[in-house]
């Protein structure tokens, strides 16, 4: 078999996130795709940092795509959001017809436990080629401010390589399931890890209140200000805004507790070292005790 006839034939992974085409996560990652000469690497991701953006979708406006020199990958910088990227990647007319067999969602820089699920771009990105019947795994990696380093997140896209091979071999022999996608989340000394453990998705939750600013400086961390490439001067600048307008900028005021959550939720076990894989489905249900609370209420009305 000439060496077209086997690219042809070799499985095909689309790459998309949430930190935006240029951010060093979703680079490692696709080094390290390449470097396994088994796959055929597909890029869309938007163009910019879409971070927080959850499942919104572009509904109107046309998407800009333009192609983005990535090394081994064919890859396109998208003006839409990641389940936008998902969308157009899986659809076949961005490929010349091709739809992948397996999506990825990441590495994003910062963890995505518990109710995070619901405000990441990064799992959205995941999620809709889940919709669309398409394997998917959304991946983070436990950025600590101060402490994490370029040099652990390329280790995290190297340690969820075995994952994403064994992924790919049973979707391959048809033994995959469909009924679930998968969020994996890597702790922040990615090269200690204590191995992956299957977790349930929990109740953790950085609480955010709000604060009024006269500075422009982004309100939450992302790869830009994660100790890469920073330009602090320009991230501080006082801005003046308009009169009778006000700024205001979120800020973490507590986190929820690990204490109150078992062994086998995800950001517990991601906090003791393990590379969590959560299954997650796209509906998200209540706690089963409470619906005979609400058809009692609903019966009095």
């Amino acid at each position: 078999m000439d060496s077209t006839a086997a690219a042809a034939q070799a499985p095909v992974l689309l790459v998309t996130n949430d930190d935006g085409i240029d951010a060093p996560g979703l680079r490692f990652l696709v080094d390290q795709l390449v470097a396994a000469r088994r796959y055929r690497v597909l890029v869309c991701a938007p163009d910019t940092d879409k971070s927080g953006v959850s499942h919104c979708i572009t509904w109107r406006p046309a998407l800009r795509c333009k192609r983005v020199d990535i090394s081994g990958a064919t890859a396109f910088g998208v003006s839409g959001t990641p389940a936008d990227c998902t969308s157009l990647g899986i659809s076949g007319k961005l490929f010349d017809g091709v739809v992948p067999d397996l999506v990825l969602s990441g590495i994003n820089i910062g963890n995505n436990c518990g109710y995070h699920v619901i405000y990441s771009g990064t799992v959205a990105g995941a999620r809709e080629a889940f919709l669309y019947g398409i394997p998917a795994i959304a991946m983070s990696y436990d950025w600590v401010a101060g402490q994490s380093s370029g040099n652990e997140l390329k280790m995290s896209a190297e340690v969820c390589m075995p994952l994403i091979n064994t992924i790919v071999t049973e979707i391959k022999n048809g033994t995959y399931p469909k009924g679930s996608f998968l969020n994996v989340d890597v702790p922040t000394d990615a090269a200690h890890h204590k191995g992956y453990k299957i977790t349930k998705q929990g109740t953790y939750m950085a609480r955010i209140s709000w604060e009024q600013t006269v500075y422009k400086k982004p309100a939450v961390e992302s790869y830009q200000t994660a100790n890469m490439d920073v330009d602090g001067e320009k991230d501080s600048e006082l801005v003046t805004p308009a009169e009778n307008d006000l700024l205001f900028k979120r800020v973490i005021v507590g986190r929820s507790s690990d204490g109150v959550e078992g062994e086998d939720m995800d950001h517990k076990s991601l906090a003791d070292g393990y590379i969590t894989v959560t299954p997650l489905g796209a509906l998200s249900r209540t706690e089963p005790d409470a619906i005979p609370y609400f058809k009692a209420c609903v019966s009095r009305l």
